[in-house]
């Protein structure tokens, strides 16, 4: 069954195309979080950033970054949140590889993080030995 993204590629459901090219394709959301609400998606289906090629991540995230200097030129805008919701447990509707970019202002009044939480005596260290490089 194909994603609502690949129908949109397809060109079955009809979509606000602000770039396009043989990798991804950039399209305003039809549910923004603020006007000018853009979404970067990979042309090839990765239902996740660990299935998607580095060079795939690079292309995608250069194109992220011309949106951005668009956003703040065109739109004005103060800033940007750019990111992935990846996987289910995340927040991500539709599996396949897409990168938000959302203009952002001062005064907007959006927030898009939990509150921030504390670790215990020595957590700390133990999350930072789990994630090492």
């Amino acid at each position: 069954m194909s994603t609502v993204f690949e129908m949109i590629i397809e060109g079955k459901i009809p979509s606000t195309k602000l770039y396009e090219d043989d990798v991804c394709i950039a399209i305003l959301d039809i549910a923004p979080k603020a006007k000018g609400h853009t979404l970067v998606i990979s042309k090839k289906v990765y239902p996740t950033i660990s299935e998607a090629p580095d060079e795939v991540i690079a292309h995608m995230f250069s194109i992220v970054r011309k949106i951005d200097g668009k956003m703040r030129k065109e739109l004005k805008a103060e800033g940007t949140n750019v990111f992935i919701n990846n996987s289910p447990a995340s927040g991500q509707e539709v599996p396949h590889l897409h990168i938000h970019v959302i203009p952002r202002y001062s005064s907007d009044g959006l927030s898009f993080f939990p509150p921030s939480m504390d670790y215990g005596d020595g957590e700390m260290a133990e999350y930072g030995k789990k994630l090492c490089l």
